[in-house]
């Protein structure tokens, strides 16, 4: 039997020194980074902000994401648990709401140096040691752009009327719920949708519960992206290089003029695995993660397929 866990690495400067967060945990007197079990019916994602907030007090937005572990309980299980790395700003210090619980007792923030002494487990140890390298070659924050294909929609054969009308299916609109909670975990503060109406309701209820931004744009449409790519390319040009985490929601034939806009701010080894977003499903999304090279310009650090 495999348990299935998600969490983060917590991190953020002192005095120009990073510091990352372990946890002591009551029950089994050790020393970890804050994690737990993936719910039933709940997404990773979620499961990982949730366990964040409920073990430490923390509201964080999850970054890119760190490492994979895989071991071996006291009772023959196997556990898997899914790091992110997640930064803790001022503000989300001043709001935290830590209380001491039979869960987790205390929680300290370390030097990587002191962590490492720390930590109970040597497979902890390998997370830590992926967000120094992140950190060591980009600069310390991160940004994200979500690419996100709409949800399941009426199929064009069975839809008479103008395609910019075509609506969700009921199932379509199960999936645009489903995908509020799982966008809030990367914490977009505005949202560009396509102006039409299956993209419209593919973002509505996020937008609602988040009250965050909204912006309609013909450049994300089917027709717009294929017959003006340069201008497609210019809105996400101009998204990449905003300061807030933004979500774009478009159709699969205009995925790639968004891909190539991605390409010019990519690395050259991760040029070919950004040509995976034009296979998105339905109501699924890549985050895309930049960070400022030593020149000060923005370059893709990671992306990472979220499926629903």
């Amino acid at each position: 039997m495999k348990v299935i866990a998600a969490g983060a690495l917590l991190w953020r400067f002192d005095k120009d020194e990073l510091k990352v967060l372990v946890i002591h945990r009551t029950r089994y007197n050790d020393w970890s980074w804050p994690k737990g079990k993936v719910d039933d019916g709940e997404h990773i994602v979620t499961a990982a902000v949730r366990e964040i907030k409920e073990e430490t007090g923390l509201k964080v937005a999850l970054g890119p994401k760190l490492h994979v572990s895989e071991y071996k309980l006291d009772n023959g299980n196997r556990k898997i648990v899914h790091y992110w790395s997640a930064e803790v700003t001022n503000q989300a210090l001043r709001k935290q709401t830590f209380v001491p619980d039979e869960e987790v007792e205390r929680f300290e923030w370390l030097s990587v140096k002191e962590a490492k002494k720390k930590l109970t487990y040597k497979h902890d140890v390998e997370p830590l040691n992926t967000l120094v390298s992140l950190i060591e070659s980009t600069s310390a924050n991160t940004k994200s752009l979500i690419v996100l294909r709409h949800a399941k929609a009426t199929p064009r054969h069975e839809w008479t009327k103008g395609e910019a009308s075509r609506p969700l299916l009921p199932e379509g609109a199960i999936q645009a719920v489903g995908l509020t909670k799982v966008l809030a975990a990367f914490t977009p503060k505005l949202v560009v949708t396509s102006s039409w109406k299956r993209c419209i309701d593919t973002v509505l209820p996020f937008v609602a519960k988040n009250k965050v931004n909204l912006l309609e744009r013909s450049q994300l449409s089917e027709f717009g992206a294929v017959k003006g790519p340069q201008r497609t390319h210019k809105l996400i040009s101009k998204l990449i290089e905003d300061k807030n985490n933004v979500v774009v929601c478009s159709h699969r034939p205009a995925l790639p003029a968004i891909v190539d806009s991605l390409k010019t701010y990519s690395p050259k080894h991760l040029k070919s695995d950004l040509d995976q977003i034009t296979g998105l499903r339905p109501g699924d999304f890549y985050v895309i993660h930049f960070a400022k090279n030593p020149k000060g310009n923005l370059k893709v650090v990671s992306l990472e397929h979220i499926e629903l």
